[in-house]
């Protein structure tokens, strides 16, 4: 059973499903077969990129992984001298959960979740990695949309939201996969806060180039889901602190301090100064596993800089950005700080279950809230209601209490 009874239901912003072998590899088109694979490597597998190995992710193949919320109390009250090994805990199997969408509807009935959105862990490894080349990561995203389609669908059970990935690098394709999706009943698209990759280089998602794609998703009235990723920051990074590839399970304190949130902030930046959110003022966006930290900066900058050069704004850029950009703090942010900078209609939770870095029980996020200083409307909206009203889902309880809590071996 749920740890606790709401009186309402709730929209979680944030879980992710972990990819078999399969997922990159079983729908790719034949001439583009042994781009991605799975080697051994002193006993170990890595998943292999265009004949290069990468460690993004230290087990590709999610067979064993931390348990859901391992990080939580490092998250909450620091490391406390511990070793990065002590802090994420003893690891566990992957369980059904982790793989299809029936095992996991009965999680989130545990969990006392509605609604949630599912993400894939991988897509930005691909993304980055393969940047010089746009079709090929166009080809490799069809492929995993297809494997994710088949194996979760883009709308299980009015529950799971699963998150079909597009690649901005080439437009006509990008609305091709968008038509694809939609056909098979996605209800929002992952979208990677980076610049677009293209053959001549690359490019700002704000400038009119993408605006067919913009309006697309308008027009279809889906919100555009914008995870953390792999956002190819290391390549400025590397001009300081030189390395080989983005490794998010092995940062150094300078990545950490000099990187922060920059990704999230540039990609918001760019979609209000190059005047996307203005010539499509109904889009809307999710920044989701990007905290808040980086917004109270952001306004900052849009304040001082519009009031020395309005005439090089389409519009107010704070108006735009509370009109058009939904935000997910981390859990241990200050939600009611995010509420009075973006408005109480804009702020949305994420739980990142089942992450190491996210909350194992999602629903008790209600108690920060409240701690926060959010009255009861306010955590209501916060929990759920912001998302329903978005996505159009019934405002009602569907999960069933009665399904036992979670316990992992």
């Amino acid at each position: 059973m749920p740890s606790r009874t709401l009186s309402y239901p709730v929209f979680d912003a944030d879980n992710h499903f972990y990819e078999p072998k399969e997922a990159l590899t079983q729908f790719l088109p034949d001439h583009r077969k042994g781009v991605i694979d799975y080697i051994e490597v002193r006993g170990r597998t890595k998943i292999m990129v265009r004949n290069q190995v990468s460690d993004y992710i230290p087990n590709p193949t999610f067979e064993v992984v931390a348990r859901p919320g391992a990080q939580e109390d490092y998250f909450r009250h620091g490391s406390g001298g511990k070793s990065y090994r002590e802090v994420m805990g003893k690891p566990m199997k992957a369980i059904p959960a982790f793989r299809n969408p029936a095992a996991r509807v009965e999680v989130l009935d545990s969990l006392g979740l509605d609604y949630t959105l599912m993400f894939p862990t991988l897509a930005s490894l691909v993304e980055e990695r393969l940047k010089d080349d746009p079709d090929l990561i166009l080809d490799i995203v069809h492929a995993l949309n297809q494997w994710m389609y088949e194996t979760w669908q883009f709308n299980y059970e009015d529950r799971i939201f699963s998150t079909p990935v597009i690649n901005l690098g080439n437009v006509d394709r990008a609305l091709e996969e968008l038509e694809w999706c939609l056909e098979r009943g996605a209800k929002t698209v992952l979208v990677r806060p980076a610049p677009v990759p293209g053959y001549r280089g690359s490019r700002s998602m704000g400038v009119e180039e993408f605006d067919p794609f913009w309006d697309a998703c308008v027009k279809a009235g889906i919100p555009v889901a914008m995870h953390a990723s792999d956002s190819g920051y290391s390549n400025y990074l590397n001009d300081w602190e030189p390395a080989t590839e983005f490794k998010p399970f092995s940062p150094t304190s300078f990545r950490m301090v000099a990187m922060g949130k920059r990704p999230i902030e540039d990609t918001m930046a760019a979609l209000v100064c190059h005047g996307a959110l203005t010539r499509n003022p109904d889009l809307r966006i999710l920044s989701v596993e990007n905290g808040a930290s980086w917004v109270p900066y952001l306004h900052y900058q849009f304040k001082d800089v519009y009031s020395k050069m309005p005439d090089s704004f389409p519009e107010d850029p704070i108006q735009a950005f509370r009109r058009c950009v939904y935000v997910a703090p981390f859990w241990e942010d200050n939600f009611k700080d995010m509420a009075d900078l973006c408005g109480i209609d804009r702020v949305i939770f994420g739980s990142d279950w089942p992450h190491p870095e996210g909350l194992a029980d999602p629903i008790n996020l209600v108690s920060d809230l409240e701690a926060n200083g959010l009255d009861e409307e306010g955590v209501r909206k916060v929990m759920g209601a912001n998302l329903i009203d978005l996505f159009k889902v019934p405002n009602q309880i569907v999960h069933k209490p009665d399904v036992p809590a979670m316990t992992f071996a």
